[in-house]
C-alpha cells in the first residue's frame, strides 16, 4: 500500500475538478436545506415529538441516491472507457490500492457534503436561540449514524462502477444499489407474508438491516455493535468485489 497516499489525494483533487462533485453538492445541499425548512416550519405550526435532528435524518436516503452516484460513477467507469485504468495499473501499483483510493475519495467528499449541513443548524440556533436545535445526543448519533452506512453506500457506488464502462450505467447500478439497501430492506420487512408466524426467523433477519431501525438506535443514543459489524463487513465484502471486479475485466480487455 505504499502508493496508496499519493493516488487518494490525486482522485480527491481529480473529485474537485470534475463538475459533477459540485452538481452532487449543490443538489444535496439545496434538497437537505428544503427538508430542514419544511421541518422547522412543521415545528412552529404544532409541537412534535421527536427532535428536529431526528426528523432531520430521516431522510438522509433521499439525497443518498443521487449524491453517491455522482460522486463514484466516474471513479472507474470512465477509466476503463478511456483507456487509462489499463495504464494506471502498469505502474508499480496494485488493483487494490486503486479501488481503495477511488473508494476512499469520494467517501471523505460524501462526509464533507454531510458536515457542510452543520451550518444550517448552527446558523438557526445562533438566531432562535432554541436548545432543541442544538440537541447533542441525537445530532451526533446521527451524523455517526451517516459517517459509518455511508462506508457501505460509497463502496457500493464504487462496485457499480467497476462492473460498468459507461458513468450512465455505473450511475444507475448504484441508484438500483442504494435503493435495495434502503427502501427496498425497509419495505420488504413490511410485506404481510413475512409477518407470518412461521417466517419469524425471515422477519427477524430483515430487521436486523433495516437501515430505519439504525437510525431510530442511533439517534436515540444506542450504539449496537451488531449494525457497526454489519455495515464493517458489508463495506469490506463490497470492496473486495470491486477489486475482483475491475481485475476481471482487465483481464478481458
Amino acid at each position: 500500500m505504499r502508493h496508496f497516499s499519493t493516488i487518494f489525494w490525486h482522485e480527491v483533487r481529480m473529485l474537485f475538478l470534475n463538475p459533477s462533485t459540485y452538481i452532487a453538492a449543490v443538489l444535496f445541499l439545496a434538497f437537505m436545506g428544503f427538508i430542514f425548512m419544511n421541518i422547522l416550519d412543521g415545528f412552529t405550526r404544532a409541537a412534535q415529538d421527536v427532535s428536529p435532528a431526528v426528523d432531520f435524518f430521516r431522510t438522509f436516503f433521499l439525497p443518498v441516491w443521487v449524491m453517491v452516484p455522482l460522486l463514484t460513477m466516474k471513479s472507474l467507469a470512465e477509466e476503463r472507457r478511456s483507456g487509462t485504468l489499463e495504464t494506471l495499473l502498469t505502474a508499480p501499483v496494485s488493483t487494490t490500492e486503486v479501488v481503495l483510493a477511488k473508494f476512499g475519495g469520494a467517501y471523505l467528499l460524501y462526509v464533507l457534503m454531510w458536515l457542510s449541513t452543520l451550518g444550517f443548524i448552527a446558523v438557526l440556533h445562533h438566531f432562535a436561540k432554541d436548545p432543541r436545535f442544538l440537541d447533542l445526543g441525537p445530532l451526533a448519533g446521527g451524523y455517526i449514524f451517516v459517517a459509518i452506512t455511508g462506508l457501505l453506500y460509497v463502496a457500493v457506488g464504487t462496485l457499480a462502477s467497476a462492473l460498468a464502462r459507461s458513468q450512465a450505467v455505473a450511475a444507475v447500478l448504484a441508484c438500483a444499489g442504494l435503493f435495495a439497501l434502503t427502501l427496498g430492506l425497509h419495505l420488504a420487512g413490511q410485506l404481510s407474508f413475512v409477518q407470518q408466524e412461521s417466517l419469524h426467523a425471515a422477519r427477524d433477519a430483515v430487521d436486523s438491516v433495516d437501515v430505519f431501525r439504525h437510525l431510530d438506535d442511533f439517534t436515540r443514543g444506542v450504539v449496537d455493535t451488531r449494525q457497526i459489524v454489519f455495515y464493517l463487513t458489508g463495506t469490506a465484502l463490497t470492496l473486495i468485489l470491486s477489486i475482483l471486479g475491475v481485475e476481471a475485466k482487465i483481464l478481458r480487455s
